[in-house]
């Protein structure tokens, strides 16, 4: 029998093994001569998108904005969410987000159509949009959800809710396919 931890550690080795490749086969000759483009062993500048070749991307939560323009009416009520790893940042076939939920803020019932999601309740409690309702969750669960399951959180305490989550598949949010189910 598979545990939600392997299925979600197989769907996180996927995505990575899915992303190498396409980085590997993407940069078939243009690779960058060895040291070109910083000095020799100098760590890549944070923030900076990796150098074709699969260097390291490296950022920081307060290095990121906010994602602008994220609506109500598509489902983002009242969050703060940051891309912390993604395709514009990093060249990523995935996304690395962070998010916090104050109280009484949501993410609605949503679906992605073109990548698995994962997210961790880092702090708080709240609930879990599910088919079959909402079910509490608290802090430490890790929820999967593969494409076209309905999913979403409601902060339904007095305290914020930090999660962090990936879309393993999707490098933006266009890409993934969402969609207020």
């Amino acid at each position: 029998m598979t545990t939600r931890a392997e299925m979600i550690g197989a769907a996180l080795a996927r995505a990575v093994k899915k992303t190498a490749a396409a980085m590997t086969e993407s940069n078939k000759g243009d690779a960058p001569e060895k040291g070109a483009g910083r000095e020799k062993g100098a760590a890549p500048e944070q923030g900076a998108a990796p150098e074709k070749g699969g260097a390291m991307y490296r950022t920081n939560l307060r290095d990121v904005p906010p994602v602008g323009g994220l609506k109500r009416d598509d489902g983002w009520v009242d969050m703060q969410v940051q891309f912390l790893i993604d395709k514009a940042s990093a060249g990523a076939d995935h996304v690395i987000g962070w998010t916090v939920l104050k109280p009484g803020a949501r993410h609605e019932r949503h679906l992605h159509r073109n990548c698995d999601e994962f997210f961790i309740v880092l702090k708080g409690q709240g609930h879990i949009y599910t088919d079959h309702g909402e079910v509490p969750s608290v802090e430490g669960d890790v929820v999967y959800s593969p494409r076209n399951c309905p999913h979403g959180f409601n902060n339904t305490s007095d305290h914020d809710v930090v999660l962090v989550w990936g879309w393993m598949g999707a490098g933006s949010i266009e890409a993934s396919g969402y969609e207020v189910s």
